[in-house]
């Protein structure tokens, strides 16, 4: 512990450096000072961790002096000094903030060394206090602005849906002799699926997206990307690999894996406009209970750490307090939507995973992104093949949506490729259809979000009517209608809003394609 004593009685000062030397147990450094401009220089080296104050010195006198060292440090804790005559004074100081006081005529070994203890132990408890709320205040203001944006993502997606599937099945139908046309519904187009893209954004900060985890091998997803980053990045930016030879496996997404990578190659370009080195590493840790405090919030654990860093300009602290806000961004108007970010921190959170980053002006920053470690050969990510390209069927399917241009819109859809299509608009219709229908339902389509019961309960009690039929999700949004994590069980698919016809009706057709799963535990 460094002390510095503020003291212009030289006897004093010589008394109580004794005292504190007597116990060398606590390892107390003493710097001795005698005027006030000298202990506003020591605490200016950030090194002091207890200040003991007399607050009547040359160049100094009274609370005056105890409010100079108080605004000058104002982490550290103050034990003041006094003579038996100017106790009021210290008791005015202790209100002030001051963590004690101490009469010098009073003065013993074990006084002063108890009072110093109380007075660290005191002030790092209050900073702890100070830490916690303002960490409560931040996950408040960063929980209300996640449901405000899954809100409005709902309603938009429920609304792009329309706008983009209705685009491209005009664009089918018409011909190439009106090019004014053409082009509109194009800009049209283009502007839907940019829209589409920052919802997506919003939803994976809200931590609201339904993942499809697989068992990846991140090595191997970064090798993948390679080629794309080096473009993305441009020239004057060297991209270096450095893949951990052993490599571990981790349970996630792999969209949102390429989502991070991207996020992160981009803001690391951004940050190097004159050029620089991107580095991408990988590597297998181990985090223990300090790591865990120290480092990231993450649990302690075999983690695959993936690191991404840069040798850009760097983040001051106002940024790295904020980096992780939606819609804050350093770049001027126009040039960013401020979710890149934002983005990165939901989908790692949502993966069961925590980030960890470091940053110095001037320097570059670093990204370590640490995602549980698992046992496991990583999966294969072929695509499902469906041998019909134009996703045809005639197969009959329940179609559950409270939103009716959306639900008029997938019945369209669906009917001219072929199906059957059963439409009701709440839980109630489609709970009749299952029980009193007599034809075959081959799949439940379903919105995830609805009122009265949601499209997991609806599925549930479906399956028990019905336990050979089929289940496709669909939803803006996934709120709390899967787990907490939002991971989809096996045997169970989900078509995230805004959709085109081709992504319905590709996603029909290959659930409808791939053998039924054994759901005999379910439906019971």
């Amino acid at each position: 512990m460094r002390v510095l004593l503020i003291e212009d009685n030289e006897d004093d000062a010589i008394l109580i450096r004794e005292m504190l030397a007597e116990k060398k147990d606590l390892g107390i450094e003493l710097e001795w000072v005698d005027r006030l401009s000298r202990g506003l220089t020591e605490l200016g080296s950030g090194k002091i961790d207890l200040v003991l104050l007399d607050l009547s010195l040359p160049d100094s006198h009274g609370l005056e002096t105890f409010d100079t060292v108080q605004r000058c440090a104002p982490d550290v804790p103050i034990v003041v000094l006094t003579g038996l005559d100017d106790e009021a004074m210290a008791n005015q100081a202790v209100r002030r903030g001051a963590q004690d006081y101490l009469v010098k005529g009073r003065l013993d070994s074990y006084l002063l060394t108890r009072a110093a203890r109380y007075a660290v132990e005191r002030k790092q408890a209050e900073r702890a206090l100070r830490e916690s709320e303002a960490q409560l205040r931040q996950s408040q203001k960063m929980e209300g602005i996640g449901q405000l944006a899954g809100g409005i993502a709902h309603d938009f997606n429920n609304l792009l849906t329309v706008i983009n599937s209705y685009s491209d099945m005009l664009l089918g139908e018409i011909g190439f002799d009106n090019p004014f046309v053409r082009n509109g519904l194009d800009q049209i187009k283009e502007a839907g699926h940019r829209a589409a893209s920052l919802t997506r954004q919003l939803l994976a900060f809200t931590r609201q997206q339904v993942l499809e985890p697989k068992i990846l091998d991140l090595n191997e997803s970064v090798s993948t990307m390679a080629k794309l980053l080096r473009r993305l990045i441009g020239e004057d930016i060297a991209l270096v690999l450095c893949p951990h030879p052993a490599l571990g496996r981790v349970k996630v997404d792999p969209g949102q894996v390429e989502q991070i990578i991207m996020n992160l190659a981009v803001n690391a370009r951004d940050a190097m406009p004159g050029g620089g080195q991107l580095t991408i590493e990988t590597m297998n840790v181990e985090l223990d209970n300090v790591d865990a405090r120290q480092q990231i919030s993450v649990a302690p654990g075999s983690y695959v750490m993936l690191g991404v860093s840069d040798t850009g300009c760097g983040m001051d602290a106002d940024t790295k307090t904020r980096m992780f806000e939606p819609f804050f961004t350093t770049k001027g108007s126009g040039k960013g939507t401020g979710l890149g970010l934002a983005t990165v921190h939901g989908i790692v959170k949502q993966s069961g995973g925590s980030i960890g980053v470091s940053s110095d002006l001037g320097k570059g920053t670093t990204f370590n992104i640490y995602l549980p470690r698992i046992e496991g050969a990583a999966e294969r990510l072929d695509p499902i093949s469906v041998p019909n390209a134009t996703f045809r069927g005639s197969e009959t399917i329940l179609l559950v949506e409270d939103e009716e241009m959306v639900r008029a819109l997938a019945q369209a859809i669906l009917e001219r490729n072929g199906y059957t299509v059963l439409a009701a608009k709440n839980v109630h219709e489609a709970l009749w259809v299952a029980q009193e229908g007599s034809t075959a339902i081959h799949l439940l389509l379903t919105d995830t979000i609805m009122p009265g019961m949601n499209g997991p309960e609806l599925a549930q009690q479906v399956l028990a009517i019905r336990p050979a039929t089929k289940v496709l999700y669909m939803s803006g949004y996934t709120d709390k209608a899967f787990t907490s994590t939002a991971a989809l069980e096996p045997g169970f698919t989900f078509l995230q809003k805004p959709f085109t016809p081709q992504t319905l009706g590709q996603k029909v057709r290959e659930i409808l394609t791939v053998p039924q799963p054994n759901r005999t535990e379910r439906a019971a």
